[in-house]
């Protein structure tokens, strides 16, 4: 029983990542209405900018350990915002009104090109930050086997419950979540109604973009390092978790990652972790066949 609370305990903190993630993507897609395959590269990109700047503010400028993470930090965000201004204007824009396949190979694009600036920046090399707020915090002990999280993990949980009860908030009750709402169930109407749909689009694609900074920071400050191809392994994870939820509720997507989370952490308890990503890929696909199929068939009957 213990060692099924610490798997639990563990997904918890996988399951935080995927909800700011599934919260950040539909927050876009909402929007957008295409398939964004750089979404999870940008949290990967951003994730590699904090452990970039932070060894260069470590080994160049000489600051103290917590001066250069919050450089890193400061950068992360920085560069999360300028990825989304440039995507937004200069990507999705123009291509919004086009075939749907042309964001997906554009947003591919644009994945490739945010991995192969990060590894040119770290000349190919992997970059680690040292263990932070590493301490153990004890939940329980039975028969040999203690239940713990690190301080870490408990923070970067707590930041992303926070985060995501925000921006839920946020979006159903403020003026911009008004907006966004209207945007994302009929455009034309919302610029009837004198909504301007250009800027709501803006700030949606920004959103996400930051709670996918906020994502990466954790990662990055919790794992050490981030490899180059994670952010297209994660894309995909929070793609098919969305698909398979709502692309209109963007609470209740990040709650379906979440468990999602959970699920990954058992698996990786119980079963041989080299085949947790295709079995749990595997489970994403008859899911979304199955809520896709019953969507249909509910359509058929009315």
């Amino acid at each position: 029983m213990a060692y099924f609370l610490q798997q639990i305990l563990n997904g918890f903190h996988s399951g935080a990542l995927y909800a700011l993630l599934a919260f950040g993507y539909v927050l876009t897609n909402g929007v957008l209405k295409r398939t964004n395959l750089a979404y999870g590269p940008i949290f990967a990109f951003v994730g590699q900018v904090l452990i970039l700047v932070a060894v260069f503010g470590w080994q160049v400028l000489w600051l103290t350990l917590p001066a250069t993470v919050t450089l890193g930090i400061v950068a992360a965000f920085a560069y999360a915002a300028l990825t989304a201004t440039v995507l937004s204007r200069s990507v999705f824009v123009p291509l919004a009104t086009r075939s749907p396949n042309a964001i997906v190979v554009a947003t591919l694009g644009v994945a490739l090109v945010l991995m192969e600036l990060a590894r040119i920046a770290a000349e190919t090399r992997d970059f680690w930050l040292p263990p932070l707020l590493a301490e153990p915090v004890v939940f329980l002990s039975a028969n040999g086997f203690t239940v713990t999280l690190t301080v870490i993990q408990l923070v970067n949980c707590a930041l992303a419950a926070v985060a995501i009860a925000v921006a839920g908030q946020a979006l159903t009750r403020s003026r911009l979540g008004r907006a966004w709402r209207a945007v994302s169930d009929d455009p034309g109407a919302a610029a009837i109604c004198g909504i301007d749909v250009r800027r709501v689009f803006y700030l949606a694609v920004l959103g996400g973009a930051l709670l996918a900074a906020l994502a990466g920071s954790m990662a990055a400050l919790y794992y050490g390092n981030i490899s180059f191809g994670s952010g297209m392994v994660y894309g995909l994870k929070v793609l098919f978790v969305t698909a398979a939820g709502s692309y209109r509720d963007p609470t209740r997507a990040a709650a379906g990652a979440a468990c999602y989370g959970i699920a990954e952490s058992l698996w990786s308890g119980y079963f041989p972790i080299e085949w947790r990503d295709a079995w749990m890929f595997a489970f994403l696909v008859a899911l979304l066949l199955l809520t896709r199929t019953g969507r249909d068939e509910g359509r058929a009957t009315v």
